[in-house]
């Protein structure tokens, strides 16, 4: 096994921390756009996001403290993309951020960690990796919604809910104004298939 502190799985972690934050953060704005375009409960879904690459930061953390203890400073160089425009641009940017954390980054990262005798952080790399495809799927689908104008159309007739009351009803397009509570047509549920790239 390599010494943690002069290894490249510490780096990694380090650069797996600071690139998990800055993505949790990313979520926190895209939720904050979604919002700002009517879309309640896809804000939702993206501060989900952004709980769930905390709690990868958070992962990442602990395993520099558990192997290496405390760190005074980890010099680490990595890049980030920075996206403006409509909710549609910075989705399409952030898949395109998630896809190369779970196609490249993570399992390059996994890989390291196992040569360097660190099979726990290999697979806490295996499974940040896991979940970022999650998301870069999920992403997909709302995305090419958002493009053809479908994110409350349905080909065929499907169960609407609103996220705020409960209201459901089935048909092929969902209501403008919920029946029920009376919210906006971004409160009712997006309909996503969870099982999509399976």
């Amino acid at each position: 096994m390599v010494d943690f502190k002069n290894s490249q799985t510490r780096l990694n972690l380090a650069r797996a921390f600071a690139g998990e934050c800055q993505d949790g953060a990313k979520y926190q704005f895209l939720a904050k756009l979604a919002l700002d375009e009517g879309y309640h409960h896809l804000q939702m879904l993206l501060k989900t996001h952004a709980k769930n690459e905390m709690a990868h930061a958070k992962r990442f953390y602990d395993l520099i403290i558990e192997h290496g203890g405390n760190q005074d400073n980890i010099d680490i160089h990595g890049g980030y993309s920075f996206a403006s425009g409509t909710l549609a641009d910075v989705i399409d940017d952030t898949i395109k951020v998630e896809t190369s954390q779970s196609d490249v980054v993570y399992p390059e990262f996994a890989k390291t960690a196992t040569e360097e005798g660190f099979d726990e952080i290999s697979k806490a790399f295996a499974f940040a990796g896991s979940v970022e495809n999650c998301h870069k799927l999920l992403l997909e689908q709302v995305s090419q919604m958002l493009k053809s104008g479908k994110l409350y159309k349905s080909a065929d007739p499907v169960k609407w809910k609103c996220s705020n009351c409960g209201f459901e009803h089935t048909d092929k397009a969902c209501w403008d104004e919920c029946p029920s509570c009376l919210m906006e047509q971004g409160y009712a549920e997006i309909h996503i298939d969870m099982n999509s790239g399976d």
